[in-house]
């Protein structure tokens, strides 16, 4: 964490493939060359859980499981579990540009069920099912397909609230649905294993996302209940997660996601987070750690409101949580609203935070996100995955702030030694992304919309909003080309950030 290098922020879900999302197949290899060619030590993707309402990754269902869209049809193929006919005839993707997540909850279960029909039950996959890391999620699935999908809080009242004996009596009864579930964390981990591998044989790494909140439909809702989170006696959140009023949204984010109960955690040593970034780290080489200022203080908006404008702070567990984990490779996402707290939080553990340069050509000379204006312990962006695109940022800025933009971006460039082009807005989002890569961060991360200087149409996220557009933009094959990866070589290269 403390040498120089490069990466890409690529979502799994944004690769092409023929499934109608991007896998852990033919085309992840494909991209992990890339990266090497490019010379890239850092591969980071969006959070690998399954989606829930939105289809957001960042609302799932579970802490821990994994997202079984991700699995390579055409591996389960060559393994006989399916049939090319039967994928071909599956209708998975409408588009080469847009995961249809309608699609793949309809179809492609179904063709990793018909996979499990086929699938045999070796030594190995009991050892599997036996350890019981998947045990609650497959055990929450199961529920959920017998009950239509439902949210837990409709289910019959025998399920609603977790009972041991009533759940173990129900496995007992619908076991291979049980071991359905199981099969598609199976699967998950052996493809991501060998990618992974992969990975590691190129030089490359692979940065992994959690977000710091769960969905309220949720196994650890429906298991813990008021054992770990806010709730009353009926298990419903007095107050839900938020973000004031900020630079993404007047009325603030009104996320809705049930809030921790701290003190509760902190009596047992937080040994549920313990386990969670323990079962993190077993997927990921890095791990960024998605709102990382809410460890310090937390924004609760009262449930029944309907934006975050009246929400107020309340403590996080603060420094104690990270006292055993001070040396894991952990990168901080520390944006947002930074007071006393965050900033002695953030020195405190020592993690690199984040800094974004969409935000930094604005005029004010003590603008934290300009490079002159931060030290090595830091990862630069050039946005993030709830950012506009930076073409589209510069694009919709007033005549007036695009100048302010382009003169701050000359003179940062003059300090830095990069070769300044601003002649048009993708000329000026590849002088952004060589300011990027000459800056004194230890790490910098690229978006591929940003590295190909796409517009508003690759946005991946609008904040606090729920739309088809979110979460759904794929790339193209070609788009990984040769020379692309020859420039982003260079730029390794020039700036000392080799991929070892």
């Amino acid at each position: 964490m403390s040498m120089r290098k490069g990466g890409l922020l690529m979502p799994i879900s944004s690769l092409p493939s023929s499934e109608g999302i991007g896998t852990m197949g033919r085309e992840a290899y494909r991209f992990v060359d890339f990266l090497h060619r490019a010379g890239m030590s850092i591969w980071q993707v969006l959070p690998v859980v399954p989606t829930n309402y939105g289809d957001s990754p960042y609302q799932s269902c579970s802490s821990t499981a994994l997202n079984y869209y991700f699995i390579d049809l055409e591996e389960l193929v060559e393994r006989g579990y399916l049939t090319k006919e039967e994928v071909s005839s599956a209708d998975l993707s409408y588009s080469a540009r847009r995961v249809d997540y309608g699609r793949q909850f309809n179809h492609k279960v179904a063709l990793l069920r018909k996979a499990f029909s086929r699938f045999e039950r070796g030594e190995a996959f009991e050892e599997f099912v036996s350890v019981g890391t998947y045990a609650d999620f497959a055990t929450f699935m199961s529920l959920k397909q017998k009950f239509n999908h439902k949210a837990w809080t409709d289910w019959d009242e025998e399920y609603r609230i977790y009972d041991e004996q009533n759940v173990n009596t129900y496995i007992a009864e619908h076991y291979d649905e049980y071991l359905f579930w199981q099969f598609t964390q199976y699967i998950f981990l052996q493809q991501w294993t060998k990618l992974k591998a992969y990975a590691h044989e190129k030089g490359v790494s692979i940065m992994g996302d959690i977000p710091l909140y769960l969905a309220f439909d949720s196994v650890e809702m429906w298991k813990y209940g008021n054992r770990i989170f806010k709730v009353d006696e009926h298990r419903v959140p007095t107050c839900v997660a938020g973000v004031p009023p900020d630079a993404f949204s007047d009325d603030g984010q009104l996320w809705g996601n049930p809030l921790y109960d701290w003190e509760k955690m902190e009596k047992d040593g937080f040994a549920w987070w313990n386990n969670r970034f323990a079962e993190a780290f077993k997927i990921f080489d890095i791990l960024r750690i998605d709102h990382f200022r809410g460890f310090d203080r937390y924004y609760a908006v009262p449930a029944t409101d309907k934006d975050a404008k009246g929400g107020h702070w309340e403590d996080g567990p603060k420094e104690a949580l990270f006292a055993d984990k001070l040396d894991w490779n952990i990168v901080a996402e520390d944006l947002g609203v930074l007071d006393e707290g965050v900033i002695r939080l953030m020195k405190n553990v020592g993690y690199p935070g984040m800094k974004i340069l969409e935000f930094a050509f604005d005029g004010s000379p003590d603008n934290e996100h300009k490079p002159t204006n931060y030290t090595k312990n830091y990862v630069c962006y050039t946005g993030t995955h709830d950012n506009m695109p930076l073409k589209q940022y510069y694009e919709d800025l007033s005549e007036q702030k695009q100048e302010t933009f382009v003169s701050d971006l000359k003179a940062q460039c003059k300090a830095l030694g990069v070769r300044c082009v601003a002649t048009s807005p993708e000329k000026i989002c590849q002088t952004v992304v060589r300011l990027a890569f000459a800056s004194i961060a230890n790490i910098v991360i690229v978006p591929m919309w940003d590295l190909l200087a796409m517009g508003g149409e690759a946005r991946i996220n609008l904040p606090s909003t729920v739309s088809d557009k979110n979460w759904s933009w794929r790339f193209l094959p070609e788009e990984f080309s040769p020379s692309l990866a020859r420039r982003l070589c260079e730029m390794i290269e020039k700036n000392d950030r080799k991929n070892d």
